[in-house]
């Protein structure tokens, strides 16, 4: 439902603002800011991409939870799609995933809104050939099942101490 609201509400807003600002300041100078988004935007996610890379291999290296270095670089991509897709609302929204500030909150919103139940780094060469990683709680042993006493009046012999002959 969310995302049929966003195909429709988006591109109305985006017209409108064409509208206005077109009304306002006139055809090419409105089609120039346009153009000239795209091209800042480019630049700025292209520095911004590099510098997330950057972290993310960082994490990588030091072997640190890449959730976050893995949000910002997904939301910059977000921000390059937007900022190439003409309109004034779009290209506020890229421009303001390239702030770092808001990516952090937007990250701690989300993560906020998400449970992780596991997380897990290695390469997998720590489990023993052949073995299955699911293998790792096994514990092998050997049981003996203990029946019940017929004659529960008299006690076990099993909490007795050492017998002396």
């Amino acid at each position: 439902m969310y995302l049929f609201l966003a195909f429709l509400l988006v591109p109305i807003i985006e017209i409108a603002l064409f509208i206005q600002v077109g009304g306002l300041i006139g055809l090419w100078p409105t089609l120039a800011i346009v153009v000239l988004t795209a091209i800042l935007g480019t630049a700025l996610v292209r520095t911004q991409g590099r510098m997330a890379l950057a972290n993310l291999q960082r994490s990588f290296a030091e072997l640190d939870d890449p959730t976050e270095p893995l949000a910002h670089g997904a939301m910059i991509l977000l921000s390059g799609a937007l900022l190439l897709t003409p309109g004034f609302f779009t290209d506020a929204i890229g421009f303001a995933l390239l702030v770092p500030g808001i990516r952090v909150a937007v990250f701690r919103y989300l993560k906020s809104k998400v449970k992780v139940t596991q997380f897990q780094m290695g390469t997998g060469a720590q489990f023993r050939t052949g073995a299955s990683p699911f293998d790792e709680d096994v514990i092998d042993g050997e049981f003996t099942e203990v029946r019940p006493r017929q004659n529960p009046s008299k006690p076990s012999k099993w909490v007795e101490g050492p017998h002396q002959h």
